[in-house]
């Protein structure tokens, strides 16, 4: 018998939080954990509105688990089922997380092994520059530009200018940009000559999801990775020819196994992979670790941005992102 609990948790941001759809103080997020009355497991997850998610419908879907759960025994067979059973999402993702971690506290081996994964290493990770003025951006550039890595969110009137400030705050970091599909074809046929000007590695989501078939027929002067138009396995046939890159986030794959399972179809397609995240703590950054093996870009900051974090958090230094202490998660 499996015994479901649930936590509906909020952690503030650091410095207020801004991309293209609004602006947040703090991120609200659900943590599911399961015990079995000697071991537990433990997932969070991050509700999206863009994905018509919000709390309390993602903490109701979690809810309407609680006697399938406790009628099981096995993690390994509930999470095969649970494929099944839940749609791809952030309430699949937090229960197949804490499946995940509830099987490697029984077995006593890491998440990793079970997944017949290499055992994991730190991935050097992105670390985030919110959309501001672009005196604001250039400051926040310039403050974190020992990072080798910045990701600058754009998706608006004057994002030129921005992209011009934050390369002068930072003149020696990677810079890749996110605009939250905030841009139309036009305008992002007229940016992309800037972009690759100022040194611009990959432009993430230009143009709104369903309406990005404009991507097929445009010059791809640097790569474009798909982040809002990619969920799961289902979403690779919609992005050939329109996409370089998928954005692989636990709270669209609706957990590590599907995750697991796109990364491998995608790049047997020919897609780059980047590993990203919804803003949450290190207990929804430490699965995607494990996702970010190898990765082309890892966007796993999450924990960096919020002004608190779960105990023991993720470290973080000049290697990157580590690997959870069993404690935390696998």
């Amino acid at each position: 018998m499996i015994h479901l609990d649930l936590t509906r948790d909020r952690f503030p941001f650091r410095d207020v939080f801004t991309i293209s759809r609004g602006t947040r103080t703090e991120q609200a997020v659900v943590a599911a954990h399961l015990n079995d009355g000697f071991h537990s497991g433990h997932g969070e997850c991050t509700p999206y509105a863009r994905y018509d998610e919000s709390v309390d419908g993602v903490a109701a879907d979690i809810e309407a688990l609680r006697d399938w759960l406790a009628d099981g025994e096995d993690p390994d067979s509930l999470r095969a089922a649970l494929q099944q059973r839940m749609p791809p999402g952030a309430a699949r993702n937090a229960v197949d997380c804490a499946l995940w971690d509830l099987a490697a506290k029984r077995s006593g081996h890491p998440v990793w092994a079970l997944a017949g994964l290499d055992a994991p290493g730190p991935e050097l990770t992105a670390y985030t520059i919110s959309l501001a003025d672009p005196a604001t951006m250039r400051n926040k550039a310039a403050a974190n530009a020992g990072r080798p890595l910045l990701k600058i969110k754009l998706g608006g009137e004057g994002d030129m200018a921005r992209l011009e400030a934050v390369r002068a705050g930072a003149p020696g970091s990677r810079i890749i940009v996110d605009a939250n599909e905030g841009w139309t074809a036009d305008e992002y046929a007229a940016l992309a000559p800037a972009l690759l000007r100022l040194g611009v590695e990959m432009v993430e989501q230009p143009l709104p999801a369903g309406a990005d078939d404009a991507l097929a027929d445009m010059a791809r002067p640097l790569p474009v990775c798909a982040d809002e138009s990619c969920h799961d396995r289902a979403s690779l046939p919609g992005l050939r020819g329109k996409y370089d890159m998928i954005n692989i986030k636990l709270d669209k794959t609706g957990g590590l196994t599907e995750a697991l399972a796109l990364r491998a179809a995608a790049r047997a397609e020919g897609f780059a992979i980047m590993v990203g995240c919804m803003v949450g703590s290190s207990l929804a950054m430490a699965p995607a670790v494990l996702v970010a093996q190898g990765a082309a870009i890892t966007d796993l900051d999450g924990p960096l941005l919020l002004g608190a974090d779960r105990a023991p958090p993720l470290h973080f230094d000049e290697a990157g992102v580590h690997p959870a202490d069993p404690a935390l998660w696998g």
